[in-house]
């Protein structure tokens, strides 16, 4: 009878201590670490911004240009906070094809802007970085939309 009663009580002290640990193991969960998708995302901007920090003349692109680029900044400091970082600084990209013309500039700095926006939406589900997340999704979308709108002003250049 007392051997019975030790395993009881040895399962009980075991059944406690793995309820007392749920929370720690929920936790640890959460908490940010490497996360490819949002690296992805972070390469892809500071792609994209390559291909738009262009320097135009004509004020109305400019104007587009610029505020596709501060969209852009403004999705990388989101991601950032949400305390995924690669380290690497805005200009650290591979190199730009300085032969395209304005057109494919603008074609692919969207392709980039979309892949950074399906890798963010894709992107694991850390309650602490949700919102960080949705709002760089929301810059990368203006970003798009902007970039959409500087293409058609630039087209009647």
């Amino acid at each position: 009878m007392a051997r019975s009663s030790t395993k009881f009580l040895l399962l009980l002290s075991l059944l406690t201590a793995s309820i007392a640990l749920l929370p720690a193991a929920a936790q640890a969960q959460q908490v940010p670490g490497p996360h490819p998708a949002y690296l992805h995302a972070l390469s892809d901007l500071r792609m994209a911004r390559a291909y738009l920090n262009d320097g135009w003349a004509w004020e109305a692109v400019r104007h587009e240009d610029d505020h596709a680029v501060a969209e852009i900044d403004a999705a990388i400091r989101e991601i950032k906070h949400a305390a995924i970082d690669d380290g690497k600084n805005l200009g650290d990209h591979p190199p730009v094809d300085m032969h395209l013309g304005w057109h494919d500039r603008f074609a692919r700095a969207n392709e980039l802007l979309g892949r950074a926006h399906h890798d963010l939406d894709r992107a694991e589900d850390v309650p602490q970085a949700r919102g960080l997340r949705d709002r760089a999704i929301l810059h990368i979308d203006e970003a798009h939309n902007t970039v959409d709108r500087a293409w058609r002003t630039a087209r009647w250049e």
